[in-house]
């Protein structure tokens, strides 16, 4: 029997042009303070930042090491067959304290292809917004290739964007090939594909300005858009208290939200694949196999494929992702 458990990692910041505070402020993560801190990375097996756990006797070691001893008791079988060691999901908190560049992500082939990468996929929940706040995803007018360049070297692109108002709660689910950016004042949970190929095509002016400007990918953008508008990216959910409700399902992953005030037995074996839990609000404590794990608010945990089954207690109340492989 494998004695892997649940797991926990040392959350790992990245300073942005347009990061802020609220990470340490509002989610309690000990960043430095006298920087612009973007994004808290939970869970990561991009290489260059891998996510390194904080309990138990595998204290210390980091996911890939993690994955080259346990294979598919930590991954899931089918999981490790596709990934290998890689492990596939990238989980942030991101806060967007100014505007977030205009970008689009390519599919898996083109990724591939051009970068030896994974495209990306993603989802989103926003946990905290400023009153007006909102993300632009995808477009409210069909465009071309050529109408789209256009308004990218005439500074209108955002006149073409699709604006949503957000509020605490709201989850939007945004494929590969779609247009989008975080606006000023969201605070939100990002899961996503592992992988970090951005093409940014529009910067708010940033571009323009020596001491901002980061590099633009329009040529690159071009031919993995998607030109059509008026698609729906916000997911309509109704949440039922102490039952797992649907977020999105997708080839990339799977994402449930509970809503917990009783203890939940969590059947997992189906899944053949790692958990990821991700507590929005309150607290709980995971038992499997005589051991306890407590997840608190604004924290991340992986539960290995290994573990078939555990019972979830909340602390009274949780609130939680669930993310697997399907």
């Amino acid at each position: 029997m494998s004695t892997l458990y649940p797991l926990k990692f040392k959350p790992q910041h990245k300073d942005t042009v347009w990061g802020g505070q609220r990470l340490n402020t509002l989610m309690n993560k000990h960043f430095p303070t006298d920087k612009k801190i973007g994004e808290s990375w939970e869970l990561s097996g991009v290489p260059e930042r891998l996510s390194v756990v904080t309990n138990g006797y595998l204290k210390g070691n980091n996911l890939e090491e993690l994955a080259e001893i346990y294979m598919g008791e930590l991954l899931g079988d089918k999981v490790y067959e596709q990934f290998n060691i890689e492990f596939p999901l990238l989980v942030k908190f991101i806060d967007a304290a100014d505007m977030l560049s205009v970008q689009v992500h390519p599919d898996d082939a083109t990724a591939a292809e051009r970068h030896n990468a994974y495209g990306k996929t993603e989802m989103w929940v926003v946990l905290a917004a400023d009153e007006g706040a909102g993300v632009y995803v995808g477009l409210n007018e069909n465009l071309t290739a050529q109408t789209f360049y256009k308004h990218t070297q005439n500074g209108t692109l955002p006149e073409v964007l699709h604006f949503e108002a957000v509020a605490p709660g709201d989850v939007f689910f945004i494929p590969s090939g779609t247009i989008h950016a975080i606006g000023k004042g969201v605070l939100l949970a990002e899961i996503q594909q592992t992988s970090d190929v951005t093409y940014r095509i529009y910067d708010w002016g940033r571009e323009y300005n020596s001491a901002t400007a980061r590099d633009m990918h329009t040529d690159l953008a071009i031919d993995v858009m998607d030109y059509e508008a008026n698609k729906v990216h916000k997911v309509k959910y109704v949440c039922q208290p102490d039952t797992a409700v649907n977020l999105v399902q997708c080839p990339y992953f799977t994402t449930n939200l509970l809503e917990l005030h009783k203890p939940a037995e969590r059947l997992l074996a189906e899944y053949d694949s790692f958990v990821i839990y991700i507590c929005l609000e309150g607290a709980a404590t995971f038992t499997c196999r005589r051991t306890k794990e407590t997840i608190k608010e604004n924290e991340t945990m992986l539960v290995p494929a290994a573990i078939a089954d555990l019972i979830i207690e909340p602390e009274p109340n949780a609130k939680l992702l669930e993310v697997y492989i399907t």
